[in-house]
């Protein structure tokens, strides 16, 4: 393949190396010289009517590389795998002199930066074009379109024209450099989102983890919910059956509210027969002391005492301390009471029993202390209220109590056999 030369600003670069690139596909064109004094007129410049070193900033900062290859592709014939630097300075060459490729380029750079042209028309003077220029390259924005509304304006001169031309030349520079920071910028970036990637794949698989445990934990729990709402229909349902065998009860004894009356009535009339018969009891017992007062008084009295009478007997002491009388036991177990029953009615008394108010009426206790000789109050297994009753009714009637911390059938046994009761001093009669 001959050499071909490859035109950059200012010169031509011949290669020696094939470069893979069809001559034909290009018309040479013999270089003008620069033109370095601007076009006296109101008209804008075309591509090729700017100097030819300005071709390579204006084609290398305006145009991708991507870009530039489609365009090319519209105009000539490119073989597979032209370099981006053999596009770029045939680009250039061809901006020379008017051309096809020429003038898409300058109609696409017109299409694109026409608000940035339109914004750099209104300057009429060079300086107020230097102003513009300045302005944009100090904020860094737009700097393609004020290149080229720049150097196409017709008010730029050559001095203006060689200070934008080193001003884009140290900001190529400049991007340059901060490319190659950029680019180190990025790899500490890409390491640091790789790690930040690993940390995220860690974390979402704990999240997994975690989010199986509680899934288990909601299935179980869920589970547990089921079969309390399946205990608790069980229960309704037990509920429902139990309060229809109750109506069918209670409807099978339609007198059930007057035979429990008349139950209630009956226990309330056997506490008033024991008062009764309490009462009874201590009158006989104050006609029987009157009896032995009077005949304590017909004995004092002197008397010739027979010639045949007997010789003084001793009275013979009772046998058993409650033979004849009525043992009342307030508390106590309710399993024990019958052992109760056995032991006072082995020993003669009669026996008679409250809970203390456990589960019976305090108000029956009355009737029971009047008709009880004897009381035995288990302090430990009734009610502070039965307790005080108890002990200020045998205080009020003088009746003997004995009183038991326990409530075993050994221990009551022991004390009726070997205890002597405390007796409480009778009220005074007025």
């Amino acid at each position: 393949m001959p050499e071909i030369p490859f035109h950059v600003a200012g010169g031509s670069f011949t290669g020696n190396r094939p470069l893979n690139f069809d001559p034909s596909t290009i018309t040479r064109q013999p270089t003008p010289p620069d033109s370095t004094t601007p076009i006296q007129s109101s008209r804008r410049r075309k591509l090729w009517e700017v100097p030819h070193k300005c071709h390579c900033p204006i084609i290398g900062t305006c145009f991708p590389v991507d870009e530039l290859r489609a365009l090319m592709h519209k105009v000539m014939l490119l073989p597979k795998g032209t370099i981006d630097f053999v596009l770029h300075t045939t680009a250039v060459g061809t901006c020379e002199t008017r051309s096809r490729l020429a003038e898409v380029l300058h109609k696409t750079l017109e299409k694109r930066y026409q608000l940035t042209i339109k914004r750099f028309a209104a300057a009429k003077t060079t300086e107020g074009l230097r102003d513009l220029w300045r302005t944009a390259t100090q904020s860094g924005s737009d700097i393609p379109g004020a290149l080229w509304a720049a150097w196409s304006h017709p008010a730029c001169d050559a001095v203006l024209e060689q200070e934008i031309y080193g001003n884009i030349h140290m900001i190529q520079h400049q991007v340059g450099t901060g490319a190659r920071a950029d680019i180190k910028a990025m790899q500490a970036t890409r390491n640091e989102n790789a790690e930040l990637r690993r940390q995220l794949d860690l974390a979402r698989r704990e999240s997994e983890s975690i989010r199986n445990e509680k899934a288990l934990e909601a299935q179980k729990l869920k589970e547990q919910i089921s079969a309390l709402r399946a205990a608790e229909v069980g229960r309704d349902a037990c509920i429902g059956r139990l309060s229809a065998q109750l109506d069918q009860l209670r409807g099978s004894l339609p007198d059930l509210k007057g035979r429990l009356a008349l139950a209630r009535r009956a226990s309330d009339s056997e506490a008033r027969a024991a008062a009764l018969t309490a009462q009874c009891r201590e009158q006989r017992e104050e006609i029987e002391r009157l009896s032995r007062q009077l005949q304590r008084t017909d004995e004092e009295l002197p008397t010739p005492p027979p010639a045949d009478a007997p010789p003084h007997q001793p009275e013979i002491a009772e046998l058993d301390a409650i033979d004849g009388k009525c043992v009342l036991c307030v508390g106590g177990r309710t399993g024990s009471i019958d052992a109760y029953r056995q032991i006072i009615e082995q020993r003669g008394g009669r026996f008679l029993h409250h809970d203390g108010g456990l589960e019976e009426s305090l108000h029956r206790m009355d009737g029971f202390l009047a008709a009880a000789d004897l009381i035995i109050c288990q302090a430990g297994c009734i009610s502070h209220n039965a307790y005080w009753r108890v002990k200020e009714q045998c205080k009020r009637t003088g009746k003997p109590c004995i009183y038991m911390k326990g409530s075993g059938i050994s221990a009551l046994n022991r004390l009726i056999d070997q205890a002597h009761p405390e007796t409480a001093q009778p009220a005074a009669v007025s």
